[in-house]
């Protein structure tokens, strides 16, 4: 099995309900993003293209980027955690791949010290 990895970031705020704690209140982050994908094929060479998979997650986390994650549909009451941030992303990830590439887990960091990751087992 062949896998690559690409990273990227977007700038955001939220806040959790349901929540005791700092957390609670609108507060933001610097999210940096893992994508793993992998295939057992080569096509030239390559799982695909760094650039091309760059592309895709830039494509789904731009609309993240300076919001107020709370205020999307999505997360109109699903709380955005790093948890939920990393399972919106893989699914909109996903749709995106070509046949083939297999998206394996999407990695997301609000600091450097706290990452959450959804896979797809």
């Amino acid at each position: 099995m062949y896998r690559i990895f690409v990273k990227d970031h977007f700038s955001s705020a939220h806040y959790l309900r349901d929540y005791k704690g700092k957390c609670e209140n609108l507060h933001g982050h610097n999210w940096g993003v893992t994508a793993e994908v992998s295939s057992v094929k080569l096509k030239n060479a390559m799982v695909m293209d760094f650039k091309d998979l760059k592309d895709k997650l830039k494509r789904v986390i731009m609309p993240l980027d300076h919001i107020l994650l709370n205020d999307l549909r999505d997360f109109k009451k699903l709380n955005p955690t790093s948890e939920n941030i990393a399972r919106y992303i893989f699914k909109k990830l996903a749709a995106l791949l070509p046949a083939g590439v297999c998206l394996e887990a999407i990695k997301i960091s609000e600091t450097d010290n706290n990452i959450a990751s959804y896979s797809r087992k």
